[in-house]
């Protein structure tokens, strides 16, 4: 085998296994060892306040965080046997990273590779034309490449809650009906497998 064909055994070997490991964050309990990563954590601050976060991979956006974050915060007052529950505190986190992913047919060599020379380019993402590469030297797109600039984020949201017996008051912006909630957000929560 040659090494060039061992590299492109390789590398789809790689992709193949990163493919298989691509799913959002489910909902399920933030633990070391899940199948995907991500999930919710919950602190009882005291008898009817609860600190409680949701973290989502890569693959899981902020809408989805935050609706965890409320169907977390309503499955907890529903459990503690209260009805409503009022945020007091909220905010959503975001982690961004931008780096290099070298590609795995022409790692470090630009287009001209082979031809006596070596020049550095790079992939990105332009808006409405997809993937496109970019090099130094001619300051425009050409059709070699060595990788992909890839920028991913990861949210992460938390909020503390105040957990209430009764009907929820009418003019609370921050108040939630539990039950409510969990009917609303039930049918688009996807559980782990």
């Amino acid at each position: 085998m040659t090494m060039k064909t061992y590299a492109v055994v390789v590398a789809l070997g790689l992709a193949l296994g990163l493919t298989a490991c691509e799913t959002a964050t489910p909902y399920q309990a933030l633990e070391r060892g899940t199948k995907v990563s991500g999930g919710f954590t919950d602190q009882r601050l005291d008898a009817d306040h609860v600190r409680v976060s949701f973290q989502g991979n890569t693959l899981t956006s902020r809408a989805t965080v935050e609706s965890y974050l409320l169907y977390r915060a309503a499955e907890l007052t529903v459990a503690q046997g209260f009805d409503w529950f009022e945020i007091v505190d909220r905010h959503t986190d975001q982690e961004k990273r931008t780096y290099l992913e070298p590609d795995p047919f022409y790692p470090g060599y630009g287009f001209g590779y082979g031809y006596g020379f070596w020049r550095p380019s790079w992939r990105y993402y332009g808006g409405g034309f997809g993937w496109r590469s970019w090099d130094p030297y001619w300051g425009r797109p050409f059709w070699g490449d060595t990788g992909e600039i890839q920028t991913v984020e990861k949210f992460q949201a938390t909020a503390e809650i105040v957990m209430h017996h009764g009907p929820k008051p009418d003019g609370a912006p921050k108040a939630f009906d539990a039950r409510g909630v969990m009917t609303n957000l039930g049918p688009k929560i996807q559980r782990t497998s």
